[in-house]
């Protein structure tokens, strides 16, 4: 393989790119790479990754329901962080022991 060729290659894709960070969708490839897998990268990993022929640009549909997931759990996973937070109230000593007295009564 003729390296210059490869990163010219490399940086032809990168400049084609528009986006600092690209949505790829992964090829099935020889040492286990699954088909059809979305995953949103840095612009010069996705050049590298399409130049070897790992990836590929995902579809507009496929970005578009992509990045509707990713929000969706990041709505899910702020309103578990909510929910799960806990509330403290800071009461003073002589407030405490006067709501005790009120309530023996």
């Amino acid at each position: 393989m003729n390296l210059r060729t490869y990163y010219q290659k490399i940086r032809n894709i990168d400049q084609a790119l528009v986006e600092p960070f690209v949505v790829l969708e992964s090829n099935e490839t020889a040492d286990g790479g699954k088909e059809g897998l979305l995953t949103e990268v840095p612009r010069q990993l996705a050049a590298k990754m399409i130049a070897d022929g790992r990836a590929r640009l995902a579809a507009e549909q496929a970005v578009r329901e992509f990045h509707e997931k990713k929000a969706e759990a990041k709505r899910t996973a702020d309103h578990e962080t909510i929910t799960n937070k806990m509330q403290m109230m800071l009461v003073p000593t002589a407030e405490l022991t006067k709501t005790k007295r009120s309530a023996k009564e």
